[in-house]
């Protein structure tokens, strides 16, 4: 029989307040444990907690960002449960009426994944299994969270991965989150199930827990897909149940039964009043989005005329992106652009946070300066690559590199004589040129190009040496 995957997402994202969601601790990454916490954020008797203005904000950006429609009218609510990392013993969340509902992503093949909610939790503390015993940190709970619940909409594991990587975008684009997976900043929670192809009845699904890596997440998903069909078809049932990934093993291990709703007890959170967005409030903040990914790729492609792998490359990081446009100021070549960006600059780095934060020592202005220069024929492709180079490895701005004599260019009188030499400095050249391999003038319009330093034209060197050896 053959099965088909149905899966949902819950992906968890911390947002880049400066302060936790109810109380002035800072949400800084790291530092000694339980140094970054207070009585509200461990939820002592008699706190207070009160709603930080900027999560609300951030919240309906990226509601907005991901097509939702934003409530008029939201509310807090409190999660129950009991476990280590959260003292209070409950979680401040939303439930039955979030900030934003009835959103989408459309996938390269054209689905739509459905988003049913957006809404705005806390973070809970941080276990730490160590030598036979458990410690908490509780520096991360209170930290501000939004949680982006998708309709199990997805087929593939090719579409999370894409799903995931265009909601990790967009987050970094619109700067609610810098979604370091390897901090936890940005989570993921797979439901998983199985069904009969051409059936509509959904399978009994498994949640595979807080997974944080896009090569974890199609790992598991694939072990979890192949066990459940295992189940089936032995005759047994699967079971409902939360799961995690042994990165070790490749393997998913039952954590806990998986809980439902009603398990939670929600009910209305009495310390927080009503979350009133109005709707100038919202226009106020849909102004502040900046141009999403997709449009800025399609951008790239229709009107720049880049490839869409250099469209994807260049977009992937926000301040490449915003470095690319600011270069291509007055520009008309934009590939050059482009080139340099993605073969000189990328390969000075060795990560991908490396590549994000795009620390050079060049500046926009001094890119644009060197295009020009590049584009109006004052200076060669090769000249202009040494001359980035220089300035990316010492700071130097174009002036400061290239000389007077860079500058002038080679007039058509001496650029024909020293090809005049190089055809008389190579008779071996010629006579193979002249016997059918028209490769020979490659050797000669090296030596014209060592010999201008690399300032001649190579397409015209190459055509006046043909033509001075064809007179000849």
């Amino acid at each position: 029989m053959e099965y088909e995957i149905v899966m949902g997402l819950e992906t968890h994202v911390e947002l880049s307040t400066n302060t936790k969601i109810f109380c002035g601790c800072t949400t800084e990454f790291g530092g000694e444990p339980n140094t970054h916490c207070c009585p509200i954020c461990i939820g002592l008797p008699g706190t207070m907690p009160k709603l930080n203005y900027q999560v609300v904000r951030y919240a309906v950006m990226a509601g907005l960002s991901l097509n939702c429609e934003i409530a008029k009218v939201a509310k807090m609510d409190r999660k129950n449960y009991v476990y280590p990392d959260l003292p209070k013993a409950y979680q401040i969340s939303e439930y039955d009426k979030p900030l934003c509902e009835h959103g989408y992503i459309e996938l390269s093949n054209g689905r739509k994944i459905g988003i049913t909610r957006i809404h705005i939790e806390e973070d809970a503390g941080k276990l730490i299994h160590e030598r036979g015993q458990t410690f908490i940190d509780y520096n991360r709970g209170g930290v501000p969270l939004i949680e982006i619940v998708s309709e199990p909409d997805f087929r593939s594991v090719d579409e999370v991965t894409e799903y995931l990587e265009y909601l990790q975008l967009t987050m970094r684009y619109i700067g609610v989150s810098d979604c370091k997976m390897q901090e936890g900043s940005m989570r993921c929670d797979v439901n998983v199930s199985v069904r009969p192809v051409g059936s509509d009845k959904f399978g009994t699904r498994t949640e595979l827990k807080n997974m944080n890596s896009f090569t974890n997440i199609a790992k598991a998903v694939k072990y979890e897909v192949q066990r459940q069909i295992d189940v089936i078809e032995s005759g047994e049932k699967v079971v409902q149940e939360t799961r995690r990934f042994n990165d070790a093993s490749g393997t998913t291990e039952s954590m806990r039964g998986k809980e439902d709703a009603h398990d939670y007890r929600y009910f209305r959170e009495p310390d927080l009043v009503t979350i009133s967005v109005s709707d100038d409030e919202i226009e106020k903040i849909r102004k502040l989005i900046p141009e999403l990914p997709n449009k800025k790729i399609s951008k790239y492609i229709e009107l720049y005329g880049l490839s869409e792998v250099d469209a994807k490359l260049l977009v992937k990081y926000k301040r490449v992106a915003d470095f690319f446009e600011k270069s291509i100021d007055g520009v008309k070549v934009y590939k050059n652009c482009s080139n340099f960006i993605i073969s000189l600059i990328f390969s000075r780095f060795e990560t991908e946070d490396q590549k994000e934060q795009f620390n050079i020592n060049v500046t926009p202005e001094d890119m644009n300066e060197l295009l020009k220069l590049l584009e109006a024929g004052t200076i060669r492709n090769n000249v202009a690559k040494k001359t980035l180079g220089e300035m990316l490895d010492t700071g130097k701005k174009v002036k400061d590199i290239l000389s007077e004599d860079d500058l002038k260019g080679l007039s058509q009188e001496e650029l024909t004589g020293i090809c005049n030499k190089a055809v008389e400095s190579n008779p071996k050249a010629v006579a193979d040129y002249l016997g059918g391999k028209d490769k020979a003038v490659k050797s000669m319009l090296g030596f014209v190009m060592k010999n201008t330093q690399g300032k001649a034209d190579a397409q015209l060197a190459e055509k006046i040496i043909i033509d001075i050896i064809k007179n000849k």
